[in-house]
């Protein structure tokens, strides 16, 4: 038996799928289809059931792709401890991130990295909180940065930046005319949201649920570009995240961003990764990092959260 042969197990447990499976660890299919029947003689019993419709696992099958996948998990830890003695920031990565995050931050935070850890390697993954925290637990990457709270005692997180979120309306808005308004003056109103499965759209439904508006149940965007776009073609408003409205200049003419004057509806984020992880030193390194360049970008001048800021301050001056 080798670990191979275990990985192949994982793969096809994880995908279901032989093809699938094959391509995921770089192999041809007959080669990975050879290796689970070579497995399965040395173990003296059938792991998958074979027919047209795919691959389904047998019982034993589940509780050997989960001893695998644990034993994996211990074998790539005993490799980060070595690497940690050795060199603890260099090697590889593997880090994901949140697709209503990622585009805002990520752009400010390579050269940033390349230059404060000039021998790591960044493999960035993008997908929904849930698939991140999946494959987290799993050992498919090393860590991860997410919405808070995770609700995991197997994971360590440290506590990266809070981030507003800001109401986008049409420029011929009755609101548009204002700078900011009041958490109880979307009463009434709808508000346009993401689809099922991303963190935002569960914080967006929060703030529905105190300020009193409700989801316009006709359309679910699958991006905030989306959202963006509906809203600047007066379809509707929306929530946005405070990093995603820095540097839109294309939309600034058809899309008005107001603050809330009352209440700050906001989102924290965090850099999480496995307790048992060997690398956390390096972690806290990366975290403060992106602690760093997101504050230093949520304090743009000119931005509009920016700009609520600073008249709240002169109010308070005056």
């Amino acid at each position: 038996m080798t670990l191979r042969e275990l990985e192949y197990l994982v793969a096809l447990a994880k995908y279901r799928h032989f093809g699938r499976a094959a391509e995921a660890c770089e192999v041809s299919q007959p080669t990975l289809s050879a290796q689970i029947k070579k497995l399965e003689g040395e173990l003296g019993v059938a792991l998958v059931e074979r027919d047209s419709r795919g691959v389904i696992l047998t019982s034993y099958g589940h509780d050997t792709a989960a001893r695998a996948r644990r034993i994996l998990l211990e074998i790539q830890q005993l490799k980060e401890s070595a690497q940690q003695s050795q060199n603890p920031e260099a090697g590889t990565v593997r880090l994901g991130i949140f697709p209503t995050l990622g585009p805002y931050l990520l752009p400010h935070i390579i050269a940033p990295a390349r230059k404060r850890f000039p021998e790591l390697e960044l493999h960035l993954v993008e997908e929904k909180s849930s698939s991140l925290l999946a494959r987290l637990r799993e050992g498919e990457i090393d860590a991860a940065v997410l919405a808070l709270p995770v609700n995991d005692s197997q994971l360590s997180t440290s506590f990266l930046f809070e981030e507003r979120f800001l109401l986008a309306v049409p420029t011929a808005h009755s609101f548009a005319r204002r700078t900011s308004i009041g958490i109880g003056e979307l009463v009434d109103h709808d508000l346009m949201l993401l689809e099922e499965g991303h963190c935002l759209r569960d914080q967006a439904l929060e703030v529905c649920g105190f300020s009193g508006a409700s989801e316009r149940s006709s359309f679910r965007a699958t991006s905030l570009e989306t959202l963006r776009q509906m809203v600047s073609a007066e379809i509707g408003m929306t929530l946005l995240p405070e990093l995603a409205t820095l540097n839109q200049d294309a939309l600034s003419g058809s899309v008005r961003l107001l603050t809330f004057n009352d209440s700050n509806p906001s989102r924290q984020i965090a850099m999480c990764w496995r307790k048992s992880s060997a690398r956390e030193p390096l972690f806290l390194s990366l975290a403060q990092l992106f602690k760093s360049c997101a504050n230093e970008l949520l304090r743009t001048p000119g931005s509009p959260a920016q700009q609520s800021r600073s008249q709240s301050r002169r109010k308070f001056a005056s």
